[in-house]
C-alpha cells in the first residue's frame, strides 16, 4: 500500500483537528477527570526532553513516540463522552476557520525573520569577540 501526498494531507489534517479537539476537550467541564489527567500527562511526555527510549538510539527512539502519542490521544479521546466530543469537535472546526481567515502579515513574519537573524549575529559577534584570537603579548 503506497500513500499519496494527498493522503498525507488529510492524515495530517484530520490529526490537526483531533489535538484541537483534545485541547478544548481538556478545557470543558464535563470531561471526566482521568481524561483531563490523561490529556495532560501525554502532553507533559510528548514535550518532554526525557523519553522512555532516547532519540538516538536508531528507529527504537522515535517508535515510542509515534506509537505511545497516538495511542494515548486515542484512549483519550474514548475516555471522553459522546455529546462532549461532538461539542468540542464543533467548537474545534469553528476555531480552525477562524485561524484560517485570519489575516496574515508578510511584512510582520519579515521583521520577526530580521530579528531573529540580527540577534544571531550579535550573539555570533560576542562569542567571537570573546573567544576569539588573544592578543599577543
Amino acid at each position: 500500500m503506497s500513500l499519496s501526498s494527498t493522503g498525507l494531507r488529510e492524515w495530517a489534517r484530520y490529526l490537526k483537528r483531533e489535538v484541537v479537539v483534545l485541547w478544548i476537550c481538556t478545557r470543558h467541564p464535563r470531561t471526566p477527570w482521568l481524561a483531563k489527567a490523561l490529556a495532560l500527562t501525554l502532553v507533559g511526555y510528548a514535550l518532554s526532553p526525557i523519553d522512555l527510549i532516547p532519540d538516538f538510539i536508531p528507529v527504537l527512539g522515535y517508535l515510542d513516540d509515534l506509537v505511545i502519542v497516538p495511542l494515548g490521544v486515542w484512549l483519550v479521546l474514548k475516555l471522553v463522552p459522546e455529546d462532549v466530543m461532538a461539542e468540542c469537535r464543533a467548537e474545534a472546526d469553528l476555531r480552525i476557520e477562524e485561524w484560517r481567515s485570519a489575516p496574515r502579515s508578510r511584512l510582520a513574519a519579515a521583521v520577526i525573520v530580521v530579528l531573529w537573524l540580527s540577534a544571531l549575529a550579535l550573539l555570533g559577534w560576542l562569542g567571537w569577540r570573546w573567544l576569539g584570537p588573544w592578543p599577543a603579548d
